[in-house]
């Protein structure tokens, strides 16, 4: 559109220039999804043609860009004024969000269950039968050494980190370190809530994310993007680019998938930032509404100890 060339002179005008433009960045993605997706087809495989390589760096650029950064801007203040005009509509935001983290969360934290039982295998086959190699599957057998398997649960733990942090703080149980919080007033604890979503969590996911999709995307291709080039660089480079996805372990016959956690990572971040705008929105909404609407449609989980239920309601 070229206004952030015209109005970018100042803070303000390249602010307001990159917002407006964000509405056409948005609808052009979305109506040219072969210009930054047409790489999917070929995920770890060779891309034949120049153009298919072209559209994964617009994707890697694309995806830490100032660009997108106003692109869902753009949204949660959309979002965010069709709620305030209706708060029924913010409560349904609340409500989605909310199930997304309890949903994931709830999945993924049946990898603790399948942490225990691969580290009983493990211990029974390396300890009382003395294998070198353990396989699994039905069907078709998948063979490892006993180390991979071994390396493999720390994957297990980033996954319960990662995947559950998020349904983790809907349901109350993080650890709060707090001085002041439980002695002043609800409305008091509404605005700390509110000031502390978009201060703190929400500023946190940006940067972490900013600085994980670029350490991914490093793990996967070459020649390797940096967060310094610019699209028409990338560009340049798509002539070279092939994939050459991470499989180097710690040991010789170790996990060797560790790109995963990097992957992990970004899905962290992504969690991380829904929930803070869920946050922000259940901690405006309780404020308006008063005490009675505290913990609407919250889904929690019952705990069955009537004491730990207790110090969850406090915290």
């Amino acid at each position: 559109m070229g206004l952030v060339d015209a109005w970018g002179g100042t803070a303000v005008g390249w602010f307001f220039a990159h917002l407006i433009e964000a509405f056409y960045n948005l609808f052009y993605a979305l109506l040219h999804p072969d210009l930054w997706l047409a790489w999917l087809p070929y995920t770890n495989g060779n891309m034949p043609e120049v153009e298919i390589k072209e559209a994964l760096m617009r994707f890697i650029y694309y995806g830490a860009s100032v660009e997108f950064f106003f692109v869902v801007l753009a949204i949660f203040l959309v979002v965010t004024v069709i709620g305030l005009i209706k708060n029924q509509f913010m409560w349904g935001c609340v409500w989605v969000l909310e199930s997304i983290a309890n949903g994931v969360g709830r999945f993924f934290a049946w990898a603790g269950l399948l942490m225990v039982l691969q580290q009983i295998v493990i211990i029974f086959m390396q300890r009382v039968f003395a294998v070198s190699e353990i396989s699994m599957g039905f069907g078709v057998a998948f063979s490892k050494d006993v180390s991979w398997w071994a390396e493999e649960l720390k994957f297990y733990n980033a996954m319960i980190v990662c995947m559950c942090v998020t349904y983790t703080f809907v349901q109350g149980g993080h650890v709060r370190v707090d001085l002041i919080y439980s002695a002043v007033s609800h409305r008091t604890k509404r605005i700390i809530d509110m000031i502390g979503s978009l201060l703190f969590m929400i500023p946190a996911a940006i940067l972490t994310w900013l600085y994980g999709w670029f350490f991914l995307w490093r793990h996967l291709v070459v020649p390797n993007p940096s967060a310094s080039d610019t699209l028409d660089r990338l560009l340049t480079k798509a002539r070279a680019l092939r994939w050459n996805v991470e499989t180097i372990g710690f040991s010789p016959n170790g996990f060797n998938a560790y790109f995963l956690f990097k992957v992990l990572l970004i899905a962290f971040t992504a969690l991380v930032l829904l929930q803070a705008v869920a946050f922000f929105y259940r901690s405006y909404l309780e404020l308006i509404e008063g005490e009675e609407s505290e913990g609407k449609y919250l889904d929690k989980d019952p705990i069955g100890d009537p004491t730990a239920e207790l110090v969850a309601k406090i915290h």
